[in-house]
């Protein structure tokens, strides 16, 4: 049997990804971020999943005898001496090169590059690697960050569930990337969520940026009123017709 390790921070992708794993034979251990402890308090209380500092811990999962290491959405980056001590394999929320780094539905709606998701070959840089299979996603007028994310992790987990035998077999294809593309990171992303109420934009360019910022439950733009306040600000929006 394939012994396999998987740091997953998001709760849709373990749930999803456990049984492809399951039905094709791995033996998985599930790792999450120690800030992730609270959503996955179950599995951990039952020793299904456990927390783990990946820059601490490495050389305990470089000796403990696995064969392929997966990070699906974690939000830690896998060391230089763990993806060069076996393959390890990133499902990726975003159309590498392009938005490589944080959010990627969110910057594809500002900047308008290809949006959608990547398997790939983890190297020393961030979502960066020989590519193994992508797939792009449309994200429409109406989408916002959330839509569009929704849109992208169930599309992933049909294409893992096709790619996963390939990769454990070893018989997947790889291609380097084109182009180095662009990265953005938590920083990129921080400077976006205070609006400039003096800045001149478009109404299209005003309606995107809302678009980007909405993902509920979470409040993300602001503005700060003439008593300093802070007030969250997102967007309803929906196409006439649409289910």
């Amino acid at each position: 049997m394939t012994k396999v390790f998987a740091v997953t921070d998001n709760r849709f992708i373990f749930e999803h990804f456990a049984p492809i794993f399951e039905a094709n034979g791995a033996e998985v251990d599930f790792y999450c971020s120690p800030k992730s402890g609270k959503m996955f308090a179950a599995e951990i209380a039952a020793g299904t999943m456990r927390p783990i500092i990946l820059k601490e811990e490495s050389e305990t999962l470089i000796q403990g005898g696995y064969q392929f290491g997966f990070s699906c959405h974690s939000k830690q980056i896998f060391p230089a001496a763990l993806v060069n001590a076996m393959l390890c394999v990133n499902i990726h929320p975003g159309y590498n090169p392009h938005n490589r780094g944080w959010f990627p539905q969110v910057f594809s709606i500002l900047n308008k590059k290809p949006a959608g998701l990547t398997i790939h070959v983890m190297d020393e840089e961030i979502d960066h690697g020989a590519i193994i299979v992508q797939q792009k996603i449309e994200i429409q007028s109406f989408d916002t960050s959330l839509t569009a994310y929704n849109k992208v992790i169930a599309a992933e987990v049909e294409l893992f569930k096709q790619t996963l035998p390939q990769i454990l077999d070893g018989s997947y294809p790889r291609k380097a990337m084109d182009e180095e593309g662009n990265y953005n990171s938590i920083k990129d992303y921080k400077a976006l969520l205070e609006i400039d109420l003096d800045k001149q934009v478009t109404m299209r360019e005003a309606i995107d940026y809302l678009r980007a910022m909405t993902h509920p439950p979470y409040k993300n733009a602001y503005f700060l009123d003439e008593k300093g306040r802070k007030i969250m600000v997102g967007l309803e929006i929906e196409a006439a017709g649409e289910d």
